[in-house]
């Protein structure tokens, strides 16, 4: 084999020993993942993704999960496998290392101990990496905190507990708060699946001697995007329960029922499900590299970020041009550089590293940027930028206005190198030019149009399954709407800047926020400030807060 390629899973196998790890993935979402599992996902040649039913409802909960895998990781779902134990025994015999992904931890509401023990009588190394349990999480999420000062005891029951039933007037009768799993009776599972359900349990906990008046509350899909909390007391809360699930916006299960004062605490500590952006989902279209400290940032908001490449970045059709661009760096050529996006400082970079050479390649070249992320680039490359427009004004006109114009008296040379992509506007170009600078005008990439996106995303766009669409250049706006449609009349559009507004308008958006500069984190902070408003209108208005997705759908966008 040899050392310096990367061995395949097969070659891995003839030299170290099968093994399972049973790994915890918390109760829904992917950063409740310990840094042990991810060790173990890394290591994996097998990874087995969860059966549990709140994995099934998470968009893209598999996928931020595999992202800490190789590429060459084989996957399999639980719900695919016939028997799932002995599938990962006979993979591990092969002398492959699996995983076996959980909700939650393996060892609680999971049937882990099961797969460890045919591990051990196998023969099989095996590791138990636990998770964040529903247990803790959930609640925490729930803003509901289970043992705190004065609580001494803490009741865990399982109302889908088979051979061994709940003694509820017995739980009923003690002062301890109750954890309740499995309580709801969902109508979709079969009998033998199904909790007593919560009118039920609130009839007989009443009946047991708990006062219809002690809080409660109900957790359905926590620890989620799509989380909701029900707060009520024991006498009111089938009739709330049936007042939410009227509307039909939210899921209903997993549900986990808090009895006690804890529960009474939610309307105070509720912290997760308040955040301006929760449970939105966001389109981003950019490139998959472009995209991924956007969507890390949506996530900070609480939003579901749904990445959806419109283009493509390709090298120029003939290298010439480059090429006499990086020997004229290199000569002394030029008396600046201006860069407009992150893609022309990373053409250029891979064009000098190619040929060897590196960032003391611009020794005596000034370097101008347009745009927050195109400056980090430039840093990133171990160059300080020398010039940029206004904070208020990142765009190549905003560029123009502070460039010094050319003065043979003090300028050595008159000449710029402006790298950019093949459909770039004229702007900057013909700016410099007013100026009195010659301008070598590079195409540097080009952007091609990125395939449509699957039927489902391109039916989510056009019937208002978005929630908020972000539009970081005038290109993405051209390129979705010409690979997938319009977005709906509903969904929330916000741009980063006024030629990307421009741009939404001519194609008949409606725009609803504008970044006041233009980075990508301005732009998120921009959009959480609209869903931030939206939602204290709502509760001011003592209307439910519904996202953009769930309001009544009308007609498309019209100006």
């Amino acid at each position: 084999m040899n050392a310096n390629a990367n061995p395949s899973p097969e070659e891995r196998a003839a030299v170290r020993p099968g093994h399972v790890a049973l790994v915890g993935a918390g109760p829904g979402g992917a950063g409740l993942l310990t840094l042990r599992g991810a060790e173990l996902l890394r290591d994996a040649d097998v990874v087995i993704t969860p059966r549990e039913p709140a994995a099934e409802d998470l968009a893209g909960f598999r996928e931020e999960l595999l992202t800490h895998c190789r590429e060459d990781v084989t996957t399999a779902r639980a719900e695919d496998i016939g028997d799932v134990d002995a599938f990962a025994l006979a993979r591990a015999r092969e002398g492959l290392r699996v995983v076996r992904l959980y909700s939650g931890d393996p060892f609680f509401g999971c049937r882990g101990a099961e797969l460890v023990l045919a591990c051990r009588e196998a023969g099989v190394e095996v590791e138990v990496a636990p998770g964040v349990s529903s247990v803790t999480a959930v609640p925490a999420f729930a803003g509901i905190p289970l043992m705190g000062h004065g609580t001494p005891e803490v009741r865990i029951l399982n109302a889908r507990a088979r051979g061994a039933e709940v003694d509820w007037h017995e739980a009923a009768a003690s002062d301890a708060p109750l954890l309740i799993l499995g309580g709801d009776a969902p109508a979709e599972e079969p009998a033998e699946f199904q909790g007593p359900g919560f009118d039920v349990l609130c009839k007989t906990l009443i009946a047991g001697g708990r006062p219809a008046t002690t809080p409660v509350a109900v957790v359905r899909a926590g620890g989620t995007t799509r989380q909701t909390t029900v707060a009520s007391t024991l006498g009111r809360l089938v009739a709330e329960l049936k007042a939410k699930d009227a509307k039909g916006h939210h899921l209903t299960a997993p549900a986990m029922m808090v009895v006690g004062a804890p529960a009474g605490r939610h309307a105070e500590l509720s912290w997760y499900e308040g955040r301006p952006l929760f449970g939105w989902r966001v389109l981003v279209p950019r490139t998959k590299e472009q995209a991924a400290a956007l969507s890390e940032q949506l996530r900070d908001h609480g939003a579901v970020p749904e990445e959806v490449p419109t283009i493509s970045v390709e090298p120029p059709r003939t290298p010439q041009q480059m090429e006499r661009a990086v020997r004229g760096l290199v000569t002394g050529r030029y008396q600046w550089v201006a860069f407009t996006s992150v893609n022309a400082v990373k053409a250029i970079r891979e064009r000098l590293e190619s040929y060897g050479l590196d960032a003391r390649a611009f020794a005596g070249v000034k370097v101008a940027v347009v745009g927050e992320a195109t400056a980090r680039a430039v840093r990133e490359f171990g160059i300080q930028p020398d010039l940029a427009p206004p904070d208020d004004a990142q765009s190549s006109a905003g560029l123009v206005s502070v460039w010094p114009p050319y003065d043979a008296e003090i300028d050595p040379i008159e000449r710029v190198l402006l790298p950019r992509a093949d459909i770039a506007t004229e702007t900057l170009a013909a700016g410099l030019t007013d100026l009195g600078w010659e301008i070598d005008d590079v195409t540097a990439y080009r952007t091609v149009r990125a395939a449509p996106p699957p039927a489902p995303v391109r039916e989510a766009i056009k019937g208002g399954g978005f929630d908020a669409v972000l539009f970081t250049s005038s290109s993405t706006v051209r390129n979705l709407v010409g690979i997938a449609g319009k977005p709906h009349n509903t969904t929330v559009i916000a741009v980063i800047g006024p030629e990307t507004e421009k741009t939404a308008i001519e194609f008949g958006l409606r725009v609803d926020v504008v970044a006041p500069k233009a980075s990508v984190s301005a732009l998120v902070d921009a959009l959480s400030e609209y869903g931030a408003a939206k939602r204290r209108e709502a509760i001011e208005a003592g209307k439910p807060v519904l996202k953009p997705s769930q309001k009544r759908r009308g007609r498309r966008r019209k100006l």
